[in-house]
């Protein structure tokens, strides 16, 4: 791992350590001599969830979810008559 940072280190730097480790890549974080941690940038994160926008702080779930675009084309009676199929299965 080239881009570690040990927990006396980060406890003694703060914020400014992670900043400065995460403009070479992911920050591996050590304690007890082992590997703890790896913090990212926000956009490595991003990439790697393939998540694209931003939904802000504080946005609950339901929130998020209903800003989703609409995916299906079918409608409540459809959606119940194919449940009530299935359900006679």
């Amino acid at each position: 791992m080239n881009n570690t940072l040990t927990v006396a280190e980060l406890k003694r730097r703060g914020m400014a350590a992670i900043e400065e480790g995460l403009r070479h890549g992911p920050v591996h974080i050590i304690k007890r001599n082992r590997s703890a941690a790896v913090v990212l940038s926000e956009e490595e994160y991003r990439r790697l969830t393939g998540e694209r926008s931003r939904t802000g702080p504080g946005v609950m779930a339901v929130q998020w979810l209903l800003a989703q675009p609409t995916a299906g084309t079918r409608d409540k009676a459809e959606i119940d008559a194919a449940l009530t199929e299935e359900s006679r299965w």
